[in-house]
């Protein structure tokens, strides 16, 4: 997969003060046409950035909400087309250019747009028009972002050993957006374009302000986990004014703003099975992750209630997970000696220490 540049235009960002608060420039520096950048020093500096970007992995529904490769789609009212949206005429209009000047023009409106962008930082900004002649003429957008290294220095003379650089900049974190996206070698969607973006700062979420993102799999659990809920309680208590029914949504609601959430002893095994159905059935592979006292546990969502099991024991829990073979990292345990009890022995032993403890005896072991 080789991409030929048609155009390219290079800007450079200036912002002043700390996290874009100041006052924003920029300058453009040259647009080149194919010729020009086959013997360009760019060239040597974005070789192979083209194919990086395009090859990038990248899931609708990203396993994390903070994923830095997204899949971005056109926003349009209902019965209008794709060129109602800003954001799709921008980046057609660099995709459509044929020549140095309108794509230097159409350059410029991008860079104008990218400026007022909350939280944008100095750096460079690289706006190119490129061809996958492997297949067809249709043209690619590509726009690439790169942050301005700090403390960046050269090896200079012997005398004086190494010199500042200013406005270095480097493609190890670039950032950058392609439209169209290229679902697979060849195939494009002209509704959707991708995004790369490695900082926190969403700069490119905030400049393509038309354009939406599919929820990431830990936001789509969420929301089924909540209309799970709200029906339980609903159907338990449908008169809004019962006062269970009040005090369980303030107690869900608290429990669900929560960042660090206890087990809350409300579901029967078969209910909590019932609900994880439907969120396995979006995605199977879905993590079960949690801590039991100081130990961490994580399995999947369709283990539960096959492979993991949680009971009650007096005040505190026991955890069970079966399996039918043991797996041990790198560096020896005395546990992989180990001739596992029966089953029913652990239970007794287990119960016969909970029932010491609570008569205030030390337990047996």
């Amino acid at each position: 997969m080789k991409f030929n540049v048609r155009f390219l235009s290079f800007y450079v960002i200036q912002v002043e003060g700390k996290e874009g608060q100041g006052a924003k420039s920029y300058k453009h520096y040259q647009t080149l046409d194919e010729e020009e950048y086959e013997h360009s020093e760019i060239k040597k500096f974005l070789d192979g950035e083209f194919t990086r970007t395009a090859k990038r992995k990248v899931e609708k529904n990203p396993n994390t909400e903070q994923a830095p490769t997204k899949i971005g789609r056109f926003l349009v009212e209902p019965g209008y087309d794709l060129d109602s949206n800003p954001n799709f005429n921008q980046l057609t209009r660099l995709r459509a250019a044929d020549d140095v000047e309108s794509f230097h023009n159409f350059g410029d409106d991008l860079v104008r747009s990218y400026l007022d962008t909350s939280a944008v930082r100095g750096g460079a900004l690289i706006v190119s028009q490129a061809v996958l002649h492997t297949h067809g003429d249709d043209p690619f957008v590509f726009i690439m972002k790169c942050d301005f290294e700090p403390k960046i220095a050269r090896i200079s003379d012997e005398r004086s050993l190494i010199s500042e650089v200013e406005m270095a900049i480097s493609a190890r974190n670039m950032k950058s957006i392609q439209y169209p996206y290229m679902l697979e070698e060849g195939m494009v969607e002209e509704w959707e374009l991708k995004i790369h973006q490695s900082s926190h700062a969403r700069y490119f979420e905030d400049f393509l302000k038309f354009v939406t993102y599919e929820q990431s799999i830990p936001e789509i659990v969420n929301d089924h986990v909540m209309e799970y809920v709200q029906s339980y309680v609903e159907t338990k208590w449908p008169d809004e004014s019962h006062e269970e029914r009040q005090q369980t949504e303030r107690d869900l609601e608290l429990w669900a703003a929560s960042e660090k959430r206890d087990i809350q002893n409300k579901w029967e095994p078969e209910e909590v099975i019932e609900a994880a159905a439907r969120i396995i059935d979006i995605k199977p592979e879905i993590e079960l992750k949690f801590k039991i006292g100081d130990t961490y546990v994580k399995g999947f969502l369709a283990d539960f209630g096959d492979k993991i099991h949680i009971a009650s024991l007096g005040d505190r829990y026991a955890l069970v997970i079966e399996g039918s073979s043991f797996t041990f990292d790198k560096g020896f345990s005395p546990v992989e000696l180990l001739q596992p009890e029966p089953f029913d022995r652990l239970a007794d032993r287990l119960l016969e220490k909970k029932w010491s403890e609570e008569d205030g005896e030390p337990g047996v072991e």
